[in-house]
């Protein structure tokens, strides 16, 4: 971590990270299901679809992660603007 960043935003950065991983897994699943639907292969059980929402759960943690990137990156700038 740089001198310029604070520990808020890295706790921020980390979120960005692990829902970009839970994202890609998602869409990995997604592909997984669907191709034996252009195979003409049996599909997979629906247990299976559900692991495609992590494509939504890691868009939803990659999101929050960037909302707290942003919401500490304004309490810096603040805390510098305030005359002491």
């Amino acid at each position: 971590m740089t001198e310029t960043q604070s520990p808020e935003a890295g706790a921020g950065d980390r979120l960005v990270r692990v829902g970009a991983i839970v994202f890609f897994v998602g869409a990995l699943a997604t592909l997984v299901t669907v191709a034996p639907l252009f195979l003409g292969t049996e599909p997979f059980p629906p247990v299976a679809y559900a692991v495609c929402m992590l494509m939504g759960a890691g868009f939803a943690i990659a999101a929050a992660g960037v909302l707290r990137s942003i919401a500490a990156q304004r309490r810096q700038a603040r805390a510098a603007t305030v005359p002491q």
